[in-house]
Protein backbone atom coordinates (compact mmCIF):
# COMPACT_ATOMS: atom_id res chain seq x y z
CA UNK A 1 0.00 0.00 0.00
CA UNK A 2 1.66 3.42 -1.20
CA UNK A 3 2.44 5.93 1.59
CA UNK A 4 2.13 8.65 -0.86
CA UNK A 5 -0.36 9.69 -3.04
CA UNK A 6 0.17 8.73 -6.74
CA UNK A 7 -0.20 10.00 -10.02
CA UNK A 8 0.11 9.69 -12.86
CA UNK A 9 0.85 11.66 -16.85
CA UNK A 10 0.24 10.05 -20.05
CA UNK A 11 1.89 12.76 -22.30
CA UNK A 12 4.49 13.91 -24.78
CA UNK A 13 8.27 15.00 -23.76
CA UNK A 14 9.80 18.14 -23.66
CA UNK A 15 13.62 17.99 -23.82
CA UNK A 16 13.85 21.57 -22.10
CA UNK A 17 11.53 20.20 -19.18
CA UNK A 18 9.02 23.17 -19.55
CA UNK A 19 6.14 21.70 -20.57
CA UNK A 20 4.76 17.85 -21.29
CA UNK A 21 5.66 15.06 -18.69
CA UNK A 22 8.67 17.03 -17.25
CA UNK A 23 6.68 19.86 -16.07
CA UNK A 24 3.87 17.30 -14.85
CA UNK A 25 6.67 15.67 -12.52
CA UNK A 26 7.86 18.95 -10.86
CA UNK A 27 4.17 19.85 -10.43
CA UNK A 28 3.09 16.92 -8.92
CA UNK A 29 6.11 16.31 -6.86
CA UNK A 30 5.69 19.91 -5.40
CA UNK A 31 2.30 19.42 -4.25
CA UNK A 32 3.77 15.89 -2.15
CA UNK A 33 2.44 13.40 -4.86
CA UNK A 34 4.64 10.60 -6.09
CA UNK A 35 4.80 11.17 -10.34
CA UNK A 36 4.36 8.05 -12.79
CA UNK A 37 4.83 8.68 -16.79
CA UNK A 38 3.99 7.52 -19.23
CA UNK A 39 5.40 8.86 -22.60
CA UNK A 40 3.35 9.32 -26.10
CA UNK A 41 5.48 11.42 -28.03
CA UNK A 42 8.99 12.62 -28.13
CA UNK A 43 9.15 16.25 -28.93
CA UNK A 44 12.22 18.27 -30.06
CA UNK A 45 11.31 21.57 -29.14
CA UNK A 46 12.38 24.59 -26.81
CA UNK A 47 11.26 27.95 -25.91
CA UNK A 48 11.22 28.77 -29.30
CA UNK A 49 8.86 26.31 -30.64
CA UNK A 50 8.67 22.94 -31.88
CA UNK A 51 11.37 21.30 -34.46
CA UNK A 52 10.08 17.91 -34.81
CA UNK A 53 7.91 15.00 -33.16
CA UNK A 54 8.38 11.59 -33.01
CA UNK A 55 5.38 9.51 -31.86
CA UNK A 56 5.62 6.51 -29.76
CA UNK A 57 4.33 3.09 -31.58
CA UNK A 58 1.35 2.46 -30.03
CA UNK A 59 2.10 -1.19 -28.94
CA UNK A 60 4.74 0.36 -27.13
CA UNK A 61 2.55 2.56 -25.04
CA UNK A 62 0.49 -0.19 -24.25
CA UNK A 63 3.38 -2.23 -22.57
CA UNK A 64 4.02 1.05 -20.77
CA UNK A 65 0.85 1.46 -19.53
CA UNK A 66 0.14 -2.42 -18.58
CA UNK A 67 4.28 -1.94 -16.39
CA UNK A 68 2.23 0.31 -13.98
CA UNK A 69 -1.21 -0.31 -13.71
CA UNK A 70 0.15 -4.13 -13.13
CA UNK A 71 2.66 -2.78 -10.35
CA UNK A 72 0.38 -0.19 -8.72
CA UNK A 73 -2.78 1.41 -8.90
CA UNK A 74 -2.45 5.75 -9.37
CA UNK A 75 -5.07 7.53 -7.36
CA UNK A 76 -5.32 9.82 -10.27
CA UNK A 77 -4.15 10.34 -13.67
CA UNK A 78 -4.04 12.97 -16.19
CA UNK A 79 -3.35 12.82 -19.97
CA UNK A 80 -1.58 16.00 -22.15
CA UNK A 81 -0.15 15.25 -25.66
CA UNK A 82 -1.66 12.12 -27.34
CA UNK A 83 -1.47 13.01 -30.99
CA UNK A 84 -3.10 9.83 -32.48
CA UNK A 85 -6.56 8.17 -32.61
CA UNK A 86 -5.40 4.83 -31.79
CA UNK A 87 -3.63 6.11 -28.70
CA UNK A 88 -6.63 7.88 -27.39
CA UNK A 89 -8.55 4.34 -27.68
CA UNK A 90 -5.88 2.71 -25.95
CA UNK A 91 -5.88 5.30 -23.19
CA UNK A 92 -9.42 4.88 -23.18
CA UNK A 93 -9.61 0.99 -22.20
CA UNK A 94 -7.25 1.87 -19.26
CA UNK A 95 -9.63 4.67 -17.93
CA UNK A 96 -12.72 2.27 -18.30
CA UNK A 97 -11.12 -0.45 -16.78
CA UNK A 98 -9.49 0.77 -13.76
CA UNK A 99 -11.85 4.05 -13.10
CA UNK A 100 -9.53 6.77 -11.18
CA UNK A 101 -9.83 9.91 -11.60
CA UNK A 102 -9.18 11.36 -14.78
CA UNK A 103 -7.64 14.97 -15.76
CA UNK A 104 -8.02 15.48 -19.46
CA UNK A 105 -5.46 18.51 -20.98
CA UNK A 106 -6.98 18.48 -24.69
CA UNK A 107 -2.83 19.47 -25.72
CA UNK A 108 -3.55 20.50 -29.46
CA UNK A 109 -1.52 23.76 -29.73
CA UNK A 110 1.58 24.55 -27.92
CA UNK A 111 2.22 27.59 -26.41
CA UNK A 112 4.86 28.58 -29.03
CA UNK A 113 1.31 28.14 -31.65
CA UNK A 114 2.70 24.53 -33.02
CA UNK A 115 -0.38 22.24 -33.66
CA UNK A 116 0.40 19.03 -31.96
CA UNK A 117 -2.59 16.79 -32.75
CA UNK A 118 -3.81 15.26 -36.20
CA UNK A 119 -7.08 16.34 -36.99
CA UNK A 120 -8.25 13.12 -37.29
CA UNK A 121 -7.36 12.76 -33.61
CA UNK A 122 -10.27 15.54 -32.81
CA UNK A 123 -12.91 12.98 -33.32
CA UNK A 124 -11.62 10.49 -31.34
CA UNK A 125 -11.20 12.72 -28.92
CA UNK A 126 -14.61 13.84 -28.06
CA UNK A 127 -16.40 10.94 -28.71
CA UNK A 128 -13.69 8.49 -26.67
CA UNK A 129 -12.21 10.53 -23.94
CA UNK A 130 -14.11 13.57 -23.30
CA UNK A 131 -16.46 11.21 -21.97
CA UNK A 132 -14.53 9.89 -19.37
CA UNK A 133 -13.04 12.60 -17.92
CA UNK A 134 -13.56 13.87 -14.45
CA UNK A 135 -12.34 17.58 -15.17
CA UNK A 136 -11.56 18.42 -18.79
CA UNK A 137 -9.31 21.67 -18.79
CA UNK A 138 -9.24 23.39 -22.27
CA UNK A 139 -7.89 26.77 -23.07
CA UNK A 140 -9.75 28.90 -25.12
CA UNK A 141 -7.78 27.97 -28.60
CA UNK A 142 -8.67 24.62 -27.57
CA UNK A 143 -12.11 25.49 -26.25
CA UNK A 144 -12.97 26.58 -29.69
CA UNK A 145 -11.63 23.53 -31.84
CA UNK A 146 -13.90 21.48 -29.30
CA UNK A 147 -16.80 22.94 -29.08
CA UNK A 148 -16.84 24.18 -32.91
CA UNK A 149 -17.61 27.68 -32.41
CA UNK A 150 -15.47 31.01 -31.78
CA UNK A 151 -15.39 32.26 -28.55
CA UNK A 152 -15.10 36.09 -27.52
CA UNK A 153 -16.85 36.91 -24.76
CA UNK A 154 -17.75 35.25 -21.46
CA UNK A 155 -21.15 34.39 -22.77
CA UNK A 156 -19.56 32.05 -25.66
CA UNK A 157 -17.50 30.53 -22.82
CA UNK A 158 -21.15 30.18 -20.79
CA UNK A 159 -22.31 28.03 -23.97
CA UNK A 160 -18.91 26.10 -24.61
CA UNK A 161 -19.01 25.06 -21.40
CA UNK A 162 -22.40 23.40 -22.02
CA UNK A 163 -21.69 22.10 -24.74
CA UNK A 164 -18.53 20.05 -23.39
CA UNK A 165 -20.67 18.45 -20.56
CA UNK A 166 -24.12 18.89 -21.37
CA UNK A 167 -23.61 17.28 -24.93
CA UNK A 168 -20.15 15.21 -24.95
CA UNK A 169 -20.20 13.96 -21.56
CA UNK A 170 -17.21 15.35 -19.17
CA UNK A 171 -18.34 15.87 -15.99
CA UNK A 172 -16.49 19.23 -15.03
CA UNK A 173 -15.51 21.44 -17.45
CA UNK A 174 -13.00 24.04 -16.63
CA UNK A 175 -11.88 26.62 -19.67
CA UNK A 176 -8.87 28.90 -19.18
CA UNK A 177 -9.73 32.22 -20.34
CA UNK A 178 -6.05 33.73 -20.31
CA UNK A 179 -6.27 34.93 -24.02
CA UNK A 180 -9.67 36.90 -23.26
CA UNK A 181 -8.90 40.37 -22.46
CA UNK A 182 -8.94 42.18 -18.89
CA UNK A 183 -8.15 39.87 -15.96
CA UNK A 184 -7.34 36.65 -16.38
CA UNK A 185 -10.60 34.05 -15.57
CA UNK A 186 -11.30 30.60 -15.76
CA UNK A 187 -14.32 29.48 -15.42
CA UNK A 188 -15.78 25.81 -13.95
CA UNK A 189 -18.71 24.21 -15.02
CA UNK A 190 -19.80 21.55 -12.75
CA UNK A 191 -23.17 20.94 -14.22
CA UNK A 192 -24.93 22.94 -12.14
CA UNK A 193 -23.24 26.21 -11.52
CA UNK A 194 -20.69 27.88 -13.50
CA UNK A 195 -17.75 29.12 -10.89
CA UNK A 196 -15.13 31.64 -11.91
CA UNK A 197 -11.84 32.03 -10.26
CA UNK A 198 -9.75 35.24 -11.41
CA UNK A 199 -6.63 36.99 -11.03
CA UNK A 200 -3.96 40.22 -12.33
CA UNK A 201 -3.20 39.46 -16.14
CA UNK A 202 0.65 38.67 -16.05
CA UNK A 203 2.22 40.59 -19.16
CA UNK A 204 4.88 38.01 -20.01
CA UNK A 205 5.70 35.78 -22.91
CA UNK A 206 6.75 33.41 -19.87
CA UNK A 207 4.05 30.94 -19.96
CA UNK A 208 5.89 27.80 -21.78
CA UNK A 209 3.57 24.74 -20.07
CA UNK A 210 0.79 26.55 -18.30
CA UNK A 211 -1.74 24.02 -19.59
CA UNK A 212 -0.01 20.93 -18.63
CA UNK A 213 1.15 22.28 -14.99
CA UNK A 214 -2.04 23.18 -13.81
CA UNK A 215 -4.06 20.33 -15.25
CA UNK A 216 -0.70 18.29 -13.33
CA UNK A 217 -1.27 20.44 -9.86
CA UNK A 218 -5.81 18.97 -10.41
CA UNK A 219 -4.46 15.61 -10.74
CA UNK A 220 -1.92 16.09 -8.09
CA UNK A 221 -5.10 17.01 -5.92
CA UNK A 222 -7.38 14.80 -6.82
CA UNK A 223 -4.80 12.27 -6.05
CA UNK A 224 -5.35 13.49 -2.59
CA UNK A 225 -8.59 13.09 -2.59
CA UNK A 226 -9.60 16.97 -3.15
CA UNK A 227 -12.71 17.73 -4.51
CA UNK A 228 -13.19 19.20 -7.47
CA UNK A 229 -13.19 22.90 -6.27
CA UNK A 230 -10.47 22.62 -4.01
CA UNK A 231 -8.06 21.07 -6.67
CA UNK A 232 -9.30 24.19 -8.65
CA UNK A 233 -8.33 26.63 -6.24
CA UNK A 234 -5.09 25.30 -6.12
CA UNK A 235 -4.58 24.89 -9.42
CA UNK A 236 -5.31 28.43 -9.52
CA UNK A 237 -3.40 29.84 -7.47
CA UNK A 238 -0.23 27.68 -8.56
CA UNK A 239 -0.40 29.01 -11.80
CA UNK A 240 -0.53 32.44 -11.37
CA UNK A 241 2.81 32.05 -9.01
CA UNK A 242 4.50 30.09 -11.25
CA UNK A 243 3.80 32.39 -13.81
CA UNK A 244 4.56 35.14 -11.34
CA UNK A 245 7.74 33.65 -10.16
CA UNK A 246 9.26 32.33 -14.08
CA UNK A 247 12.79 31.58 -13.47
CA UNK A 248 13.43 33.06 -17.28
CA UNK A 249 14.67 30.04 -18.83
CA UNK A 250 15.37 29.84 -22.80
CA UNK A 251 15.17 32.73 -25.24
CA UNK A 252 11.60 32.61 -26.14
CA UNK A 253 8.43 31.48 -24.68
CA UNK A 254 10.05 30.31 -21.26
CA UNK A 255 8.76 28.36 -18.29
CA UNK A 256 6.72 28.69 -15.43
CA UNK A 257 8.29 27.92 -12.13
CA UNK A 258 7.24 25.13 -10.32
CA UNK A 259 9.13 25.19 -6.72
CA UNK A 260 7.60 29.07 -6.04
CA UNK A 261 4.00 28.31 -4.79
CA UNK A 262 3.74 27.93 -1.14
CA UNK A 263 -0.20 26.95 0.62
CA UNK A 264 -1.03 30.56 3.44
Amino acid sequence: MSKLPIGLTIAGNDPTGGAGILADMKAMHSREVYGMAVITSLTAQNTLGVQDVFNVPVDFIDKELKSVFDDELPHALKTGMIAEADMMTLVAKYIKKYKIPYVMDPVMIATSGDRLMTDQSMNTLINELIPLADIITPNLHEAEAIAGMKITSEEDIKVALKIMREDMGASNVIIKGGHLEGDAIDYLYDGNDIFTLSANRIDTNQTHGTGCTFSAVLTAELAKKKSVMEAFKTAKAYITDAIQNSPNIGRGNGPVNHFSYKED
